[in-house]
């Protein structure tokens, strides 16, 4: 496992996908632009190869917080 990051899309007839790795960057950029929710499942070797949902990666919720304030 890479640090970079994965995180679980929606795919066709609901099943899910892995997406990545995309860079801590990216990781913010999807944030910003609503492919990634607190829901969002998320793995890197941050989170020891295991599956996270995003709300559990402090500075990943920091931004999501940031863009939506009256969610939070």
């Amino acid at each position: 496992m890479t640090d970079g990051w994965y995180y679980m899309a929606s795919g066709w007839i609901r099943k899910g996908r892995r997406v990545g790795p995309i860079s801590d960057a990216d990781l913010l950029v999807h944030i910003e632009h609503g492919k990634i929710s607190p829901e969002t499942l998320l793995q890197s070797g941050k989170t020891k190869g295991k599956w996270v949902p995003m709300n559990t990666i402090g500075p990943a919720m920091q931004r999501w917080k940031e863009l939506n304030p009256d969610d939070a």
